[in-house]
């Protein structure tokens, strides 16, 4: 049985930037959580960073530029937060690889768990096209990643994952 590492504010934990969740309304996501294959997950939280705390962005590119050391994750107060980024990706990758999970169901928009979109790092709610942190970690080491919108999705990549 897969499990799947999911953004623990995706279950209802609070531990997002403004100490709130956003839990998800799924009868996938309860179905999975009853069968014990939910991991739940903040790498934000992992990397160090207090809850509440400020609200932190990617600068000048993605995830993948900021693991590639060409762009830096900065709060809202110009305070240089990518280590702690990039330690709660790493520790996110562990926590994967050691509990066999096969894919991940992360937070839209997130700069550590954006999977197709986050923000553009000016602090005025302008989406791009990118990837969080944490999701380009994940997917450089062939964890596949799905954002909350994409549960269904998910599913079906897992039932195509058991048929092999």
């Amino acid at each position: 049985m897969n499990k799947i590492l999911v953004s623990a504010c995706l279950l209802g934990n609070k531990v997002r930037y403004d100490a709130n969740d956003v839990p998800t309304e799924s009868n996938l996501l309860d179905r999975w959580n009853s069968e014990g294959r939910l991991i739940a997950f903040c790498p934000e939280v992992a990397g160090g960073l207090s809850v509440p705390r400020l609200p932190a962005e990617i600068q000048n590119d993605d995830g993948g530029a900021v693991l590639d050391g060409t762009a830096k994750v900065f709060d809202n107060q110009g305070n240089d937060v990518s280590e702690n980024f990039i330690n709660g990706a790493k520790k996110a990758l562990e926590t994967a690889q050691s509990n066999n999970a096969g894919i991940a169901i992360l937070k839209e928009k997130s700069p550590s768990c954006g999977s197709s979109f986050i923000y553009d790092g000016t602090f005025s709610s302008v989406r791009k096209i990118g990837q969080g942190v944490t999701t380009a970690l994940l997917e450089r080491n062939g964890i596949k990643v799905f954002s909350d919108l994409e549960i269904e999705s998910a599913a079906e990549y897992l039932e195509r994952m058991n048929v092999k």
